[in-house]
């Protein structure tokens, strides 16, 4: 029996990450969710059929500790990890409280991503995928958010021209506002909503299907051509 390809996606137990590992499992692949919630993580392996890792990824002493236990070759990579940090959280009222919102999110969107990918380089297969989940915000701006995934997608473009010569492509997907998921910390409110519709010509917000789908193609064979790209998923909002 021809062995199956192993894939690991950051992010895993909730929303889009979880519907990433559900397309990657049913294409075939074995998979590791990663996340920093346990005990999310464990129902959502026991759910769908993957592998749960609890770790924080902007730790280097965690993803140190964790090399163990994921995979000895990896297929396909996806830094799903991240999120706005500033959501629920106080304007800034001075200026450090700016500087602390702003290192909030380049940390939880940049250097989590950035640590995993260059610890597991070796191990990443000749002909593998890196996909790393950016933002419509990387173009529209959303302060540290937008400007930490806007770093993400340069990123991209960079491990594209460092890792091509083995093959391994690198893409980034920029999703619009994806419904079903925890990013707003509870109900999107509707207002915001409202808004974003009006200027979404397909009519209604994404779903993390539709993430989980184009993140399907990247992961597969016939994608090894596209590389080094930011595809958006927004519904034609951007």
């Amino acid at each position: 029996m021809i062995p199956k390809k192993s894939a690991i996606v950051t992010g895993g137990g909730t929303g889009i990450g979880r519907a990433v590992a559900e397309e990657l499992l049913a294409i075939g692949f074995e998979v590791v969710i990663t996340g920093r919630r346990a005990d999310v993580l464990k129902t959502t392996a026991a759910e769908i059929g993957a592998v749960p890792l609890d770790f924080d990824v902007t730790r280097p002493e965690q993803v140190e500790a964790a090399l163990r236990e994921l995979p000895a070759t990896v297929h396909v990579l996806v830094n799903n990890a991240g999120g706005n940090t500033d959501i629920g959280r106080p304007p800034a009222a001075t200026l450090a409280d700016l500087r602390d919102s702003w290192t909030a999110n380049f940390e939880a969107n940049v250097i989590g991503a950035v640590l995993l990918t260059n610890a597991l380089a070796e191990r990443i297969a000749d002909g593998g995928r890196i996909i790393n989940i950016s933002s419509i915000a990387a173009r529209k701006g959303v302060d540290g958010y937008g400007a930490a995934k806007a770093a993400v997608e340069t990123w991209t473009g960079q491990l594209a021209r460092e890792l091509g010569p083995r093959g391994i492509t690198v893409n980034a997907i920029a999703p619009g506002l994806v419904d079903e998921t925890g990013f707003f910390g509870g109900e999107l409110p509707a207002a915001h909503r409202d808004v974003v519709l009006a200027h979404t010509p397909t009519g209604r917000l994404g779903l993390p299907a539709d993430i989980a789908a184009v993140a399907g193609f990247l992961a597969g064979d016939r994608s090894g051509q596209l590389t080094g790209q930011v595809i958006p998923v927004d519904g034609g909002a951007e």
